[in-house]
This record gives C-alpha cells, sequence and structure tokens, in this order.
C-alpha cells in the first residue's frame, strides 16, 4: 500500500477544516478505489472529529449490503452508474448519521470495460443536505491512475458541495 498522496493532502485538509467549522460529519462508500479515498481523509490530523469512515462497497453484495443500495437497481442500471452512485452516497449518508457523504463507483480496469462503460468510467455520488448529485468521470492511465482521478474527483465533488452550501449556494437537486 502507498502512502497517502500528496496531491490530495491539501484538499482532504480543506476539507477537514470546513466540516470542522460547519461541525459537520463526512462518510464515504467506495468500490474501484477500495478505500483510497478513507485513507486520505484520515491521513489528516484530527480527520476523526468529521469524518465517520468509508466503507468499501467493492461487490454488488457489499453494495447492497453495506450501504443499502436495492440490488433491483444494480441490475438495471449496473454497478457503474449515476443512479447506483447516487443510491450509495445517500445510503451511506442514512446509514452512519453523516451531514454528508460521497460514493466512488467505477471501471478501474485493465479489465471489466465495455463499449457502455469503458475502463476509466467513474461515476462520484455526493449526498448533503439539499440532496443528491452525481458526476461522471472519465479517466485515463492505468489501474492506478484511474483510482487517483477517482480520489481526486470525489474530493472535489464532496469539497465543492461543502463550501456551496457554506457560501449559500443551495443549487444540489435530488
Amino acid at each position: 500500500m502507498r502512502c497517502p498522496n500528496a496531491q490530495f493532502a491539501a484538499p482532504a485538509e480543506q476539507l477537514c477544516s470546513t466540516l470542522r467549522h460547519r461541525n459537520e460529519t463526512l462518510a464515504a462508500a467506495e468500490s474501484c478505489t477500495g478505500g483510497w479515498l478513507g485513507r486520505e481523509i484520515t491521513a489528516v490530523p484530527g480527520a476523526s472529529d468529521v469524518f465517520w469512515g468509508s466503507v468499501v462497497a467493492y461487490s454488488d453484495d457489499a453494495k447492497t449490503e453495506l450501504a443499502g443500495v436495492p440490488s433491483e437497481l444494480i441490475s438495471r442500471h449496473g454497478a457503474v452508474s449515476a443512479e447506483v452512485s447516487e443510491a450509495l452516497a445517500t445510503g451511506v449518508r442514512r446509514r452512519s448519521g453523516s451531514d454528508w457523504a460521497v460514493s466512488i463507483t467505477g471501471v478501474a480496469g485493465p479489465t471489466g470495460g465495455s463499449p457502455d462503460k469503458p475502463v476509466g468510467t467513474v461515476w462520484i455520488g455526493t449526498a448533503g443536505p439539499a440532496g443528491t448529485v452525481t458526476r461522471l468521470v472519465v479517466a485515463t492511465g492505468d489501474r492506478d491512475e484511474v483510482r487517483a482521478a477517482a480520489v481526486g474527483a470525489a474530493l472535489e465533488s464532496v469539497l465543492e458541495a461543502v463550501e456551496g452550501i457554506a457560501a449559500g449556494n443551495d443549487s444540489e437537486s435530488g
């Protein structure tokens, strides 16, 4: 396992600081990143004040059992979809009791891609007080590069959502 990545230190610190200032908490549900996002957040001293933890929901069964994603949703849309990323985020937010949640589900490669969802396809879900938004990321590179891009996008997405609400920008929709 690699040490926490320096490129994620600043956004992870900013996220923890913003959550701490707002007296709010964050939970995560990770699939293709396998806990990498949680590792980056917990590298921040004092993250336990604001970070509930990260559920690694790698298999479809884990998504259902740990985050409450309906198996029918996975069957209908696939594990790598906006619908499942939204359900992962809302499910882990509800189960953790956190103010915010972020989810990552994607195809890191080198196998597993399809014409509809090629390697590098990643969906990020961010759930908060005003609802849930999803974001498609299409990353390039090898498995580690795709996973790193997913972690970066998740940090960026949840930070934008938290700071947007903090600034009075209520643009999220459910």
